[in-house]
């Protein structure tokens, strides 16, 4: 039996350990910036629905409760522009790395099709194209891509790790060139909420989707707006015939959202406050890490939306990397993202307050 393990690349954060021992041995301890898993609670609202929900004793439907699916719609119309939205447009997933790993599979690509992705880029686009003996192809404009047996194109703006927007026409130029080459579009928009220099656009916005959802799919997480990372809670919306057949799929695959999960994305969506709240903990944190790294020698490069900081001093991110864990800050290298990123690391906004504060100092 082959293993389908040797397909991937080495699981890149296992190579971080010994920095990780490095900064951790810092006398005040580490101040860890590389992963970028939220620490702030989740809020009492949320809480109290999942708390509510929580005898939930039957199965839940792959395709969520009606509740759930009003709350994707009205969220979509209200937040991302999208129109005439129905619940055959979104479909609930459990945490978007889940779907991005498993997409190319259930799409039913393999040997021969290709996957593209950015050049600089989180790594699980790679993944799910190896998963499935599909062919993953890096770009840095997809339409100067040869479509022959392009079957599947993923965008992501917010960027992870560069943190840059594309604008809607940018994105609508490549989702028209897409369409005439029948090419499906996934753009993954999962930092949408935290833009910071720059506004970004969803791809079912009208003025970049037209007026149809024909092939394109935006893909989105409350991981990070709403410190949901512990729950896996994530959705999908736009084309409803792709949407309808991963239904199918999934169903048979058993890719339930737990009930209580459910009920809490539903109050999720339903309230902005706890939104704003998280947004101007996160431009606090920025504004201090940001002015202490370019203090220090970094330049910042892109960087205008998300939660990370794309920083770079010139040289190898390995040598950056062993600098600042000797500060005891850590880091992740932008090789982890490509090797367009061997000169930067990613600088994560996602520590308290405190440990933002110690960070600062250390770099002073």
């Amino acid at each position: 039996m082959s293993a389908v393990s040797s397909r991937l690349p080495d699981f890149p954060w296992d190579k971080l350990e010994p920095y990780k021992a490095t900064a951790a041995a810092h006398p005040d301890g580490i101040v860890d910036l590389s992963v970028g898993t939220p620490v702030d609670p989740v809020p009492a609202l949320i809480q109290r629905a999942l708390v509510a929900a929580a005898d939930s004793p039957g199965y839940p439907t792959v395709w969520g409760t009606a509740e759930l699916r009003d709350a994707l719609t009205g969220w979509t119309e209200r937040r991302l522009g999208a129109g005439a939205m129905t619940h055959a447009n979104v479909l609930p997933v459990v945490g978007s790395k889940e779907l991005v790993a498993w997409l190319p599979t259930q799409l039913g690509l393999g040997a021969g099709d290709r996957v593209a992705h950015p050049r600089l880029a989180y790594p699980t686009y790679e993944v799910g194209a190896r998963l499935c003996g599909a062919e993953p192809v890096p770009y840095d404009d997809p339409t100067e891509l040869d479509p022959a047996g392009l079957r599947l194109l993923w965008l992501n703006s917010p960027s992870n790790p560069t943190g840059e927007v594309l604008p809607a026409e940018e994105l609508a130029r490549i989702v028209a060139w897409a369409r005439e080459h029948g090419v499906l579009v996934f753009s993954d928009e999962c930092y949408l909420e935290l833009g910071w220099e720059a506004e970004p656009v969803s791809v079912l916005h009208p003025d970049v989707r037209g007026g149809t959802y024909d092939g394109i799919v935006a893909v989105h997480s409350l991981s990070k707006r709403s410190n949901l990372a512990g729950y896996r809670a994530a959705f999908l919306a736009g084309d409803a015939a792709v949407l309808g057949e991963l239904l199918q799929i999934r169903k048979h695959g058993g890719m339930m959202v737990p009930a209580p999960v459910q009920a809490a994305t539903a109050a999720a969506l339903g309230d902005d406050t706890h939104v704003r709240e998280q947004r101007a903990r996160y431009a606090a944190r920025r504004a201090a890490l940001r002015a202490a790294l370019e203090a220090h020698g970094f330049r910042v490069d892109h960087s205008e939306a998300s939660l990370y900081l794309w920083s770079t001093r010139g040289e190898p991110c390995w040598d950056t990397v062993a600098h600042l864990a000797e500060l005891g800050i850590l880091a992740a290298p932008g090789d982890f993202y490509g090797p367009a990123g061997e000169r930067h690391v990613r600088v994560a906004l996602t520590a308290t307050d405190e440990r933002i504060d110690a960070a600062v100092k250390r770099l002073g």
